[in-house]
Parts: structure tokens; sequence; C-alpha cells
């Protein structure tokens, strides 16, 4: 049976709790995505998708609720375990590409293969094969300073799936882009999940690209819909 790459039930998260100004950013979140499963989170600003992303991949703590990646409980997960699994099994890509400057594009993908213990050549391999995936083999030895908007976010693309993650949350990963190339990028981010096999949440203001995917879901008032 195929079981479930994020499991979240009964999520809830609030800021300064007990207190007059307390802020209630989650209540009673349940979502579930299965392997290959592309899902958009639709939401304004201010509604609490980073939070729910952050917790999703183990940044950030929920106060109630259970959390399990990968059929493994990490609800009370310490800090030791949380980070192992973040590093070997989820992938990060945000609205800007965050990128070391000082390193070319191939450094970028290397680096958090060589922080889980992979061989420098073994590392580079897999740095190229994806760079070759998503066109930009001749730009490898490249800085970012180099390389157009759009390229930069590719390559954090391929940084994010360098260690074959389960798990892929993207926060507005077209949203600095021009239409054209939030376009193509997007293409290019659909393809390497695809490829992959891998459970992929979205969040996105883009409506257009939101209906391209598997599925659509909606934070409202603190809950998913």
């Amino acid at each position: 049976m195929n079981e479930p790459v994020l499991s979240l039930t009964g999520i809830c998260k609030s800021y300064n709790p007990g207190q007059a100004n307390e802020v209630r950013v989650l209540q009673s979140c349940d979502l579930t995505l299965m392997a290959g499963q592309v899902t958009s989170l639709v939401a304004p600003s201010g509604s609490g998708k980073s939070t729910l992303l952050h917790i999703a991949g183990l940044l950030d703590t929920a106060d109630s609720g259970q959390l399990q990646i990968a059929g493994r409980d990490m609800s009370r997960a310490d800090d030791r375990l949380r980070t192992d699994l973040r590093r070997m099994e989820i992938g990060f890509v945000y609205q800007f590409h965050h990128l070391l400057p000082e390193f070319t594009a191939a450094e970028n993908i290397m680096l958090p293969q060589q922080a889980a213990g992979k061989a420098v050549g073994s590392a580079r391999k897999r740095a190229l094969e994806l760079l070759d995936q998503t066109g930009l083999a001749e730009r490898a030895d490249h800085r970012p300073s180099e390389l157009s908007g759009g390229e930069q976010q590719r390559v954090a693309f391929c940084r994010a799936l360098a260690n074959e993650p389960k798990l892929l949350l993207a926060d507005e990963p077209t949203g600095n882009l021009d239409p054209e190339t939030s376009d193509h990028v997007f293409d290019v981010l659909m393809g390497l999940v695809r490829s992959t096999g891998m459970a992929a949440l979205i969040a996105t203001h883009n409506m257009e690209l939101a209906a391209r995917m598997d599925r659509q879901v909606r934070l409202s008032k603190g809950q998913i819909v």
C-alpha cells in the first residue's frame, strides 16, 4: 500500500499564546500528500502559508497535532533527527534563489550532497546531470552573477533535488520572475518533479499555475479547505 509522503493532522500554531496579542495562525490543519502528487497551496499574504510550509519542512514546530514524513512520526522528534530527515528527505525552493555567490552553479548543487556525506566526484556527477535536465549544462561553471534570474532559479531547483528528497516544498518559486520566464521555469520544475515521483507542495498566488497542478488546496482562516 502506498504510504503518504506527508501527513499533517490537527496542526495548530499560534504566536504569543495565552497573551492579549495572541495570533492564531493555523487551526486544526489536515493535509496529506502522496508520492507523485503535485499540490498547489493558494493563500493570500499573511494567511499562514509560510508557517505551514515551515512546519511541514521541519523548520518550525506546531503547538499541537501530528506530523508524519515518509511514514515517520516527527511530531516530537528531537533537533538532530529533524535535521537529518530534513537534509535527506526534504527539498526547499523559495521565491529568491539564495544561491551562494562565490560558488559556481555546479558547486551550489554539490554542497547539500557533500553535507550529506557524498564524495566530491559523485556530487559533481549528480549536479551535472540535474543541470543537463534543466538545460543548463553549459552554465555549470558560471557563478550566480553570470546567470539570468530564470537560470538562477533553475539552479535553485536542482539544489533542492540534489539529495533526491521524497518531499519538495516551494514558496512562490516563480514569484520573482516575469510571466514568460515564470512559465518556462515552472515547466522545468514540473518536469523535475514528474521524473522523480516525489510529492510536492507549491505555494503560489498564480491561479493559472495552480490550475496546472494535480490538486489545489486553499488556506483560509487558518484551515486547509
